[in-house]
């Protein structure tokens, strides 16, 4: 007999909360690293577009396109209950308050074998923190 199942994460951090062949759910919540003071690094999935959807809380999306003369930051302030699209490929990173929760959805292929990290210098992370 089948039934209604629901998930919930209410620790620091990411978790995946559902997955199955095809994509993934994760609940996204404050950690110190995705603090304005914490934030050190930039990533980036190869493959697979990302979406995130903001629940409680806020979030500033921090993205980089690569240029000639380097990596070329905006951002984006997420609005609650609209889906925000990361397409593949674009360094981003996620900037948020103790308060903040968010759904995550991606393909489950997902991992760190095809996504990258890209540690950001003193210089760049002055210049993301003047987006947030």
């Amino acid at each position: 007999m089948m039934s209604i199942t629901d998930f919930e994460f209410t620790g620091e951090g990411m978790q995946r909360v559902y997955e199955n062949e095809k994509w993934t759910v994760g609940i996204k919540n404050w950690k110190p690293a995705n603090d304005i003071t914490g934030i050190d690094c930039l990533e980036r999935h190869n493959k697979t577009d990302e979406l995130f959807v903001l629940t409680e809380g806020a979030c500033t999306l921090i993205y980089a396109n690569e240029t000639d003369n380097g990596l070329e930051f905006s951002s984006v302030q997420m609005e609650p209950g609209k889906v925000f699209n990361i397409p593949a490929t674009l360094w981003h990173n996620t900037i948020t308050q103790k308060d903040t929760k968010m759904i995550l959805i991606e393909d489950s292929n997902t991992s760190m074998e095809n996504s990258d990290i890209f540690n950001l210098n003193e210089k760049q992370i002055a210049a993301i923190r003047s987006l947030a």
